[in-house]
């Protein structure tokens, strides 16, 4: 089957020389030359196969083909009008919006804080989030799908400008009813005898926990494993172990209790990736800074136990 090509600016030509009566008032219209609406006449014609004007030295005619087009080229070429004036209308009263990246382990209980004090500052800014992973986020920051990203400080092939802003601890996830929840700090030495939720996250924590660990990691019972941090947190409300993640990755309450983890004590460091060289609109700016605070507010005070 042909590919049917839709000749608009042909069209918007053959509409001005009727409705303007001839040649040059169109020209004049649609701020052309009359040879650039003569040419745009012929090409119309061309592809339809047939003649829509009949020209004589005084004036232009219709032809029964041209007549029989008119009314459907100027229904059409009105409703792309009216389709245009809109959506121009909507561009203008559309809220703006602000896009950044944030790791899902950070995105789902903290940040709301910073996005209310957002929406008190810039009422009309909607705001775009991206919950993806480490690549992910890098990625979407380097092609500028997002102004900044919040991530943590690891390797950077796109060459990203990474700017620390806090050290977040891993820690013991256990129910309200586990021993372990009535002590003030854990150690890894007291989990091996406990059943443990593994999550091999995009992220790679779990490759950083087994790093820190070393051999010790062997002595370790890890019964599950999950992909997503909320599936893990679900199998230890069910009582099926304990998981170790992130501070900021687990919300108070909910029938949990994280305790510091400590000998040794293992932390990922939080960043904001930007573009290198690229300095943020100051809007952007704000946002990142709430956001900041609102991470850096929800770590836990350091433990002053020793993790020697």
């Amino acid at each position: 089957m042909a590919c049917m090509q839709i000749d608009f600016l042909g069209m918007q030509a053959f509409l001005a020389i009727i409705e303007q009566g001839g040649f040059q008032q169109a020209a004049a219209h649609l701020c052309l030359s009359q040879t650039a609406i003569s040419h745009r006449i012929r090409k119309l014609e061309a592809s339809l196969g047939v003649a829509l004007l009949a020209r004589t030295t005084r004036e232009v005619t219709l032809t029964d083909a041209g007549r029989a087009l008119l009314p459907r080229v100027r229904g059409a070429i009105r409703e792309f009008e009216l389709s245009y004036d809109t959506l121009r209308q909507h561009s203008r009263t559309a809220p703006q919006w602000l896009a950044f990246g944030c790791l899902p382990t950070l995105a789902a209980h903290r940040i709301a804080p910073a996005l209310l004090r957002f929406r008190e500052a810039h009422p009309r800014i909607a705001v775009r989030v991206f919950d993806n992973s480490i690549q992910e986020i890098a990625e979407l920051t380097h092609a500028q799908t997002t102004a900044f990203g919040i991530s943590v400080a690891t390797s950077n092939p796109l060459h990203l400008a990474v700017e620390p802003f806090a050290e977040e601890p891993f820690v013991l996830v256990c129910r309200e009813d586990h021993p372990l929840a009535h002590e003030r700090v854990a150690r890894w030495a007291q989990l091996q005898s406990e059943t443990l939720i593994r999550i091999s996250l995009p992220a790679g924590n779990a490759t950083t926990i087994d790093d820190a660990l070393g051999d010790q990691r062997l002595t370790l019972r890890w019964a599950y494993e999950t992909q997503h941090t909320a599936i893990a947190l679900d199998l230890v409300r069910a009582g099926l172990g304990l998981t170790i993640v992130p501070a900021l990755a687990v919300a108070a309450s909910e029938g949990l209790v994280t305790r510091p983890l400590l000998q040794p004590s293992i932390s990922r460091r939080l960043a904001v990736l930007t573009r290198r060289g690229v300095t943020l609109p100051e809007i952007a700016q704000t946002l990142r800074g709430f956001l900041i605070d609102a991470l850096r507010a929800g770590l836990p005070a350091a433990s002053d136990e020793s993790s020697e």
